[in-house]
């Protein structure tokens, strides 16, 4: 696992969420928690596509948009 690609992507998925003025509640629903979002947007845990499609329906985004931070 590749930390500063992990750390960078917490980082922007952080910055989506707070811009859309989301809390980590909001976007942990569907089968994925609150501590889940907790643990991507402090790079301490890797996650599935099918769960990075989740979590962008829920922010309003398309998957490619939370990778767009390059």
């Amino acid at each position: 696992m590749n930390k500063d690609y992990l750390l960078l992507f917490g980082k922007h998925l952080k910055s989506l969420r707070e811009s859309k003025k989301l809390t980590q509640d909001d976007i942990g629903v569907d089968g994925i928690s609150r501590s889940m979002i907790s643990l991507l947007e402090t790079a301490a845990t890797d996650v599935t596509i099918t769960k990075l499609k989740v979590i962008a329906d829920n922010l309003g985004v398309k998957v490619k948009d939370l990778f767009n931070f390059e």
